[in-house]
């Protein structure tokens, strides 16, 4: 399906749809929307609200808001000083249009704009136990990632997030890069499987581990001795595992999806402590679907 129209949204009364769809996406608390006049102040300040109209349901003849994606203009810092880059912060899509290339298609038009602004480098972050946006995020899109946030955003009180640990992963999207070029190009990389990477010696460094239920768990296994020692004789790529369905592990059994919050926390942490970057990611679908991220180590590899 691509039945969507894609434009700027930059008035206040255009902009109440975006703050309306905020509660369709994340239900639960009005304390986490981001309201109308904070949307005009980042836009007239140089930020961006990019939507997608479309007819929800497949019903009616006028064209609804069904997916944003929202950023403003932020600065990090370099050796030669400050420079600008552009601060990804929310990208809602209706349920209707999830699973469609919605999220993907509002992310390239950001992309489009950013670069129109003479800005090379965008960043956002993201639930790294959530493994569609780590689809997307990192495979489709090519972001990579080597910074790691606890408690984030503190407490949230929305109903996806809920009693969570507010972590994420930073990545960063260098938009002028040859890496990012080809994963937006219309002849896109072609995308390797579990299968390739086993072949070519990777391991999976926390295998999931099920119980009789089929529940996804944490592995129990010792992580200074299965990462190895830091000593610049790390292996090249590495596969960390993580649920495939998180959300709904966190709706049945919120002790297993804390584990599982705590587990991967240690690992990313340390990997990227010895010089790892998030560089790829692998959905192996099947009866029990599994997902991993690729790291690579050392910042040459790109």
């Amino acid at each position: 399906m691509n039945d969507w129209t894609l434009r700027l949204i930059e008035e206040p009364n255009d902009l109440e749809a975006v703050e309306a769809l905020q509660r369709l996406v994340w239900p639960g608390d009005d304390t986490e929307v981001v309201p109308v006049h904070m949307l005009v102040a980042a836009v007239r300040g140089g930020g961006l609200v990019v939507g997608a109209y479309g007819l929800p349901g497949g019903q009616g003849t006028k064209l609804q808001l069904v997916g944003f994606v929202f950023g403003f203009p932020g600065i990090y810092f370099t050796p030669d000083g400050p420079r600008l880059k552009h601060c990804s912060h929310m990208m809602g899509v209706h349920p209707d249009y999830r699973d469609h290339g919605l999220g993907y298609a509002l992310k390239r038009a950001q992309w489009q704009m950013v670069r129109r602004q003479g800005v090379d480098r965008i960043t956002w972050t993201y639930d790294p136990l959530r493994s569609r946006n780590g689809n997307l995020n990192i495979a489709k899109l090519g972001a990579v990632c080597n910074i790691y946030h606890r408690e984030y955003y503190g407490v949230m009180r929305d109903g996806l997030n809920v009693g969570m640990p507010s972590d994420r992963f930073e990545v960063d999207w260098w938009v002028n890069t040859r890496r990012v070029n080809r994963r937006l190009s219309k002849r896109p990389r072609r995308r390797l499987d579990l299968v390739n990477y086993f072949a070519g010696g990777v391991e999976i460094i926390n295998p999931t581990q099920l119980d009789g239920d089929g529940t996804p768990l944490p592995s129990s296994s010792d992580l200074s001795k299965d990462l190895g020692p830091s000593d610049g004789e790390d292996e090249a790529l590495l596969l960390v595992e993580i649920p495939s369905d998180f959300k709904s592990l966190k709706d049945a059994k919120p002790p297993v999806a804390l584990e599982w919050r705590l587990h991967t926390r240690a690992i990313f942490e340390e990997l990227f402590e010895r010089g790892y970057l998030v560089t790829d990611f692998v959905f192996q679908p099947g009866p029990q679907p599994r997902s991993f991220y690729v790291l690579t180590y050392g910042r040459s590899t790109l």
